[in-house]
């Protein structure tokens, strides 16, 4: 759903997958002449989108979605603005809006606790402050929670790629280039940041370059003195340092 934006308006997002919500939020806004809904999303797809092409100023967003929950949409957008989130209960969630000091709204919520939430939201703005996106999102995971997928966006699209259907993830400058199925995927994000998300029983740094998925190791050669290579089941192959091969001994 999107609406005509007043002048000198500041523009909201409403996302979540369940209507009553988005009701709660949109009469809750009802207030605020100063803020105009210009969408409101049933998924996170659809917000990727609509982020996207709307660039708000203020984002309402629930974390627990189906197909594609909130803190995998933050990973997909790179507009700036203010985020609210909103979310039935999440230990781990609950703790790192406030180490970061990120408001959200605990359903259910009080017209009183949305007005300050509001209010926290254009103080940020006023103050032109960055979001934390990576720290939050890294703070957010469960201790020991491995990734088991990783999210590419290009352009409009979203590319939903399973973590066992990586074959090998190569650093380029401050993107990653992920190989899977015979397509690479270029994703903007640091080799470390996935090394550390990763399950390290199946991916390995085997180089500074690069990420191996191990059950696609058909073996390991000799390449020069210290030196050698990864050749995978596909053909493939990865130059191996010295304490990549040692990492990878440990678990062959």
């Amino acid at each position: 759903m999107k609406s005509q934006t007043p002048a000198n308006a500041l523009t909201a997002i409403i996302v979540d997958d369940e209507t009553l919500a988005r009701e709660v939020v949109r009469e809750h806004l009802a207030a605020h002449p100063g803020i105009s809904i210009v969408a409101e999303c049933g998924n996170g797809f659809d917000a990727v989108k609509a982020v996207a092409e709307l660039k708000p100023d203020i984002l309402f967003l629930d974390i627990q979605m189906p197909k594609l929950n909130g803190f995998e949409l933050l990973e997909l957008i790179d507009h700036e603005c203010a985020i609210i989130f909103i979310t039935a209960y999440d230990q781990y969630a609950l703790k790192a809006f406030e180490v970061h000091a990120v408001d959200y709204l605990l359903k259910p919520f009080s017209k009183e606790r949305f007005e300050k939430a509001l209010e926290l939201a254009k103080q940020r703005l006023s103050r032109h402050e960055q979001f934390p996106r990576a720290e939050l999102l890294a703070s957010a995971r469960p201790p020991g929670m491995a990734l088991e997928r990783i999210l590419v966006r290009e352009g409009s699209k979203v590319h939903v790629i399973p973590v066992e259907k990586i074959d090998y993830i190569e650093a380029q400058d401050d993107y990653v280039s992920i190989r899977s199925e015979g397509k690479s995927h270029l994703k903007q994000q640091r080799l470390a940041e996935l090394e550390t998300a990763l399950d390290a029983k199946h991916f390995v740094r085997i180089h500074r370059s690069y990420i191996l998925n191990i059950d696609r190791l058909a073996k390991i050669e000799l390449y020069a003195k210290d030196s050698r290579v990864a050749i995978l089941k596909d053909g493939s192959k990865l130059q191996v340092s010295r304490t990549g091969y040692d990492k990878l001994k440990t678990l062959l």
